[in-house]
């Protein structure tokens, strides 16, 4: 049986993930109105990947004897400035949801629920690997500037993902 302060930080954590879905679908909406497929594409692989972690969420936490709460999703932006903003937004994102798991497991450990701690410890290595993924992009991105040629080579490189 999970406790309920956990049972509320966990519903809160499937929160997150939905929204982090959401937010990747966003961006991917917004590359597509672009005409840039390939950046589109990454984010739909990205806004799948969120909701598989979502899930993760909602069925543990029905195995521990709790209740997954699907509160309203906010909306997320739906507008951007450029390709570098976008991915910009997605790794200062990814760094929250970072905070937010290293919040979790500190809560787990605290109330020595062993179960979660092992449940999260996989959460904790995704994190290393989202932020470790964005963070080259972002660099290439500022290097590229505003070279339309190196835009849609990155565009193309991106679009790979998914379908390799």
């Amino acid at each position: 049986m999970i406790s309920k302060t956990m049972e509320q930080a966990l519903n809160a954590q499937l929160h997150e993930e939905l929204f982090s879905s959401y937010l990747y679908l966003s961006m991917s909406a917004w590359f597509d109105a672009q005409q840039f497929k390939g950046y589109a594409q990454w984010m739909r692989v990205q806004a799948k990947e969120e909701l598989t972690h979502a899930m993760k969420f909602f069925d543990y936490i029905g195995e521990r004897g709790g209740r997954p709460v699907l509160p309203a999703i906010k909306k997320p932006a739906a507008e951007f400035k450029s390709i570098v903003q976008v991915f910009e937004a997605s790794l200062a994102h990814e760094k929250h949801i970072t905070g937010c798991i290293n919040a979790l497991m500190d809560q787990a450990i605290k109330e020595k629920d062993h179960a979660s701690v092992g449940f999260l410890q996989w959460f904790v290595k995704e994190q290393v690997e989202e932020e470790a993924s964005l963070e080259p992009v972002v660099e290439q991105l500022r290097r590229v500037g505003d070279s339309v040629g190196g835009q849609y080579y990155l565009d193309h490189r991106m679009g790979k993902r998914g379908t390799e």
